[in-house]
């Protein structure tokens, strides 16, 4: 455990659910964790025990909140769960499935949950839309803006160009389908869930429009990827949306988070359950106010974005960290420079580099 990690309290501590196997750490609510086979080797799932009107009556059952990739491997360990109902889910039925954003680790098994217990998909609407979009790989979203978007911020190496090549399909891979129709969340609007009121609190930068949730009856915050407990959650600048902010837009929505109490149980998607939510948000600001400073510090010499990835990332990486990486760093190079203290110019080479004023 790290420095960091030491300053945040972890009331489970070493415990963890095996696959196809569940864990209950607050009253109704369930903890399930899969395997992804990335670097970053599991996604943290959460049940929640609930109520639900429908023209039938009341339905007694669970909420899935996030679903896991699209994988032989995670139907399976899902299956295990379902195969012995009574054992791991006291006999209740899904009834709902809820997804806090759009990448595939969260939504990639949804349209085969919602299919298998006939049960409505809960999203925002930023991340259903960016979903559908990315699933049906319409033009500009199907890969292939990709590399020109990588060559000008400095891919020029051919080998390497040839190494993040399997990226092209990488989310139609993983999320083959996503269900035609879903109910809206939205900031401001709770979600109530087996009488509890969950408010929604929507996250950027990392995502479209990200939903956590907290219950205040629980004191509980289910934070998908905003708030990770050993990581910083991924922010980049990619081809759909190639002048973004996501370093600001991210650290703004941190602030968010504030108004909660310290002590609120936070149910990360990837790491452990853990409490400190005020010392994480500021070790996270402070995380990125650092590579800002290295970034800019860097900057003395006009570099691209792929100049500034060994500087923000010491360590060898593979394609699919590449990819981030690489978005990352345009992040941070993007944060300057619309703060003004960076400028970026395009090189004879189609290369844009940025530089201190």
């Amino acid at each position: 455990m790290n420095l960091l990690e030491q300053q945040l309290h972890y009331p489970f501590g070493e415990t963890l659910p095996d696959t196809g196997k569940t864990m209950e750490i607050a009253p109704g609510v369930l903890w399930i964790r899969m395997g992804l086979p990335f670097a970053l080797n599991h996604i943290n799932l959460w049940l929640l025990e609930d109520e639900l009107e429908t023209s039938q009556g009341k339905v007694h059952g669970w909420t899935v909140v996030d679903c896991g990739i699209a994988s032989d491997a995670t139907r399976d360990a899902w299956e295990i769960l379902f195969g012995d109902l009574n054992n791991h889910l006291r006999g209740l039925p899904i009834i709902r499935a809820l997804a806090t954003h759009c990448h595939p680790d969260h939504i990639g098994l949804a349209d085969w949950l919602c299919s298998r217990w006939n049960v409505q998909l809960w999203m925002t609407a930023g991340e259903y839309a960016f979903a559908r979009m990315m699933s049906a790989s319409l033009p500009g979203a199907d890969g292939t803006a990709m590399f020109p978007h990588f060559r000008k911020h400095g891919l020029v190496d051919s080998g390497m160009q040839e190494q993040i090549q399997e990226r092209k399909t990488h989310y139609t891979r993983l999320v083959p389908t996503v269900p035609t129709a879903y109910h809206r969340m939205q900031e401001g609007l709770d979600v109530i869930i087996n009488q509890r009121h969950w408010q929604v609190i929507t996250g950027f930068g990392h995502s479209p429009e990200h939903a956590s949730l907290y219950c205040a009856e629980l004191n509980i915050l289910i934070s998908g990827d905003m708030l990770l407990p050993r990581i910083s959650t991924n922010v980049s600048v990619f081809a759909i949306e190639p002048e973004a902010n996501p370093v600001q837009q991210y650290m703004d929505s941190l602030q968010k988070y504030l108004p909660l109490p310290e002590d609120v149980l936070i149910l990360p998607s990837h790491g452990k359950p853990f409490k400190g939510l005020h010392t994480r948000v500021q070790q996270l600001q402070d995380h990125h106010a650092e590579r800002l400073e290295e970034v800019k510090v860097a900057c003395a010499i006009p570099q691209s974005a792929m100049d500034i990835v060994p500087i923000m990332f010491r360590r060898p990486l593979d394609s699919h960290q590449l990819t981030f990486a690489i978005g990352e760093a345009l992040a941070h190079l993007h944060k300057l420079w619309y703060d003004g203290v960076l400028r970026r110019e395009m090189g004879e080479d189609g290369v844009l580099r940025f530089a201190v004023k």
